[in-house]
């Protein structure tokens, strides 16, 4: 966070946003969370509309039932927001720094995944992958003026 908010937006730029008030933060076990993220929950994070701008695009909204929407990058298929009468929730894992915004709590528990509670309990297997050979055209986790970069010869 910095002293005027958070910032974030999709994986490949094309979406970006603003918030500078956050309010709840939660991970939701609905079955709707879990197809919109393809996993096995959703983290939100409730989003003041009158301190929330789309910087760069706008998500494309899809209507998953009679009154929510949720908003995606129509580039990339980033999961970016869910609406709801109530106001709007940004998807945690799209900010800049989704360290900073820690869930507090669990939405629709009784809906989870019969094997979360020892989820983490699993052996850790490392991948042995080097980062450093790794060529990415992921948008940084920080506000660019221009995107892609004007000298980006790729599809």
């Amino acid at each position: 966070m910095s002293e005027s908010g958070y910032s974030g937006g999709c994986q490949c730029g094309a979406v970006r946003f603003h918030a500078g008030k956050l309010g709840r933060t939660s991970i939701c076990h609905c079955r709707m969370c879990q197809k919109q993220f393809g996993n096995f929950f959703g983290a939100l994070v409730t989003a003041d509309q009158a301190h929330l701008t789309w910087t760069r695009g706008q998500p494309t909204l899809f209507r998953s039932s009679a009154k929510i929407h949720r908003g995606f990058c129509n580039k990339c298929g980033t999961p970016l927001s869910y609406h709801h009468p109530g106001g709007v929730e940004i998807a945690i894992g799209a900010f800049d720094h989704p360290q900073d915004i820690e869930p507090q709590v669990q939405v629709n528990a009784h809906l989870r995944m019969p094997w979360i509670k020892t989820l983490f309990e699993k052996p850790e297997v490392q991948q042995g992958v080097d980062e450093s050979t790794i060529t990415t055209y992921q948008h940084p986790d920080h506000d660019t003026m221009v995107w892609p970069p004007a000298n980006d010869t790729n599809d």
